[in-house]
C-alpha cells in the first residue's frame, strides 16, 4: 500500500485436501485488497474503521516499523511521462498535452513483510506521480492483477472475516460459494504466468475514473501501462533459485543499460459496462486511446529514495480527472492516511540507509 502523503495529501478448490490452497489464495488475496480498505460509514464504526483494517495487515510478528502497511517492499524510480496529445481527446488533465513531465515513482510488492524474499509475493504494483507545469498532480497505484478479487465494500469485509477466521476450516470455501466473482482472482493467482522482472509486467488501474475534456465531455475510463519488454514466463520454482531480491536487481541492472519503457493505454467504457465493480474485466474490444509513454530512466534505493515520502493516493487527480461511482479509491484513500500517520510516528525505526550491497 502505498501511503505517504507530501505536502499535497495527503483462482475454484475442491474439498479436504485443497485446505492448504484456499489459505495460500485467501493470503494472497487479503494482501491485495487490504490495500483497499473501508472509509467509515460503509459499514458502521464499531464494526469495521481503516484503523481497524491497517491493523488487519500486521504479520504475526508485528508490523515493520517505519514501512508502508502493505506494498513495504519496493523501490524508487524517476523518469518522464512523454504524452503524445492524444489522452487531451478524453480528458483536459495538463499532463495529456503533448508534452513530457516529470515522473517519481515505485516498484513494489503486495506483501506487509518489508524483508519478503521477491519470489514468495504474487501480486506486483507499480505507483506513479506525474506532475503538470502549472504543479497539479496525478498520482495512481496500480496491480498486475487483470481484475480485484471482490466486487463490493461488503464482499470486501465478509472476506476479511473469512481470512481471519481460525476457527472454521470451512471459512474460505464458505466465502467463495457465496461470492463467485473470487474465482477469477483465484484462478489467475493460481495459474498466471510469473516474470522475473517489474520492467514485463503490465500495470492496471482496475478502477475506474472519469476524464472530461475541454469540451465538458465525460468518459469513464480504466488505464494500463504496458510493457515495452515482452514477458518472459519463469515458473515459480525457478524464481525460487533466485535472490530474495532479484526484482529490484534486475530492474535497477535494466534502468542501468537504458531507460524502460510502458505505454500508456487508456481504456473507454460503453454504455452499461461495469464501473463500480473493479471484479469485472470490460470487453476486449473497448476504444483504447494511447496517450502516451512512461520513460523511467534511473533508479533508487527506497531508504533515501524520492518516493519514500509520497503517498500515491489515488484521489490526488488534476483538473480532468475526477473519482467515478466506484467506491474503492476513497476507501484506499482513507486507510492510506492511517497507514502514512503510523509510519511517520516510526521514522526513528526506519533503516534511512541503504542495505549494504544496494546499488545507487
Amino acid at each position: 500500500m502505498s501511503d505517504r502523503p507530501d505536502s499535497k495529501d495527503s483462482r475454484r478448490p475442491a474439498e479436504g485436501s485443497t485446505a492448504r490452497s484456499l489459505a495460500l489464495i485467501a493470503a494472497v488475496a487479503v494482501v491485495l485488497v487490504a490495500a483497499f480498505a473501508y472509509t467509515a460509514g460503509w459499514l458502521t464504526p464499531g464494526r469495521i474503521t481503516p484503523a481497524k483494517v491497517v491493523n488487519g495487515l500486521a504479520p504475526p510478528g508485528g508490523p515493520a516499523l517505519g514501512f508502508r502497511r502493505n506494498h513495504a517492499k519496493g523501490i524508487c524510480f524517476t523518469g518522464t511521462f512523454e504524452a503524445n496529445g492524444a489522452g487531451a481527446a478524453l480528458s483536459k488533465a495538463p499532463m495529456f498535452a503533448a508534452g513530457s513531465y516529470p515522473v517519481t515513482g515505485r516498484f513494489n510488492l503486495a506483501t506487509a513483510d518489508a524483508k519478503a524474499a521477491d519470489a514468495t509475493v504474487r501480486v506486483r504494483g507499480m505507483s506513479l506521480r506525474i506532475v503538470a507545469p502549472d504543479g497539479s498532480d496525478w498520482r495512481t497505484a496500480m496491480i498486475d492483477a487483470p481484475f480485484f478479487p471482490v466486487a463490493t465494500p461488503q464482499a470486501f469485509y465478509a472476506l476479511l472475516q473469512a481470512a481471519g477466521n481460525k476457527s472454521d476450516p470451512d471459512a474460505m470455501k464458505n466465502f467463495i460459494g457465496a461470492h463467485p466473482e473470487f474465482a477469477a482472482f483465484g484462478a489467475w493467482a493460481g495459474s498466471a504466468p510469473w516474470t522475473a522482472s517489474y520492467a514485463q509486467e503490465r500495470y492496471n488501474s482496475l478502477n475506474s475514473f472519469v476524464f472530461t475534456n475541454a469540451q465538458g465531455e465525460d468518459h469513464v475510463v480504466r488505464w494500463s501501462f504496458v510493457p515495452a519488454q515482452t514477458p518472459e514466463p519463469v515458473t515459480p520454482d525457478a524464481l525460487k533459485q533466485r535472490g530474495a531480491d532479484f526484482l529490484a536487481t534486475d530492474i535497477t541492472d535494466r534502468v542501468h543499460a537504458g531507460p524502460q519503457r510502458w505505454t500508456l493505454i487508456v481504456t473507454v467504457a460503453d454504455p452499461g459496462d461495469p464501473t463500480s465493480d473493479p471484479s469485472k474485466a470490460w470487453p476486449d474490444e473497448r476504444r483504447k486511446v494511447q496517450a502516451g509513454t512512461l520513460v523511467v530512466n534511473a533508479i533508487q534505493p527506497e531508504p533515501d529514495g524520492p518516493c519514500r515520502d509520497l503517498n500515491f493516493d489515488p484521489t490526488v487527480l488534476p483538473s480532468g480527472i475526477h473519482v467515478s461511482d466506484d467506491p474503492f479509491p476513497a476507501a484506499r484513500s482513507a486507510a492510506y492516511s492511517v497507514s502514512f500517520n503510523r509510519r511517520t510516528a516510526e521514522d526513528k525505526d526506519y533503516p534511512h540507509t541503504p542495505p549494504e550491497g544496494a546499488k545507487p
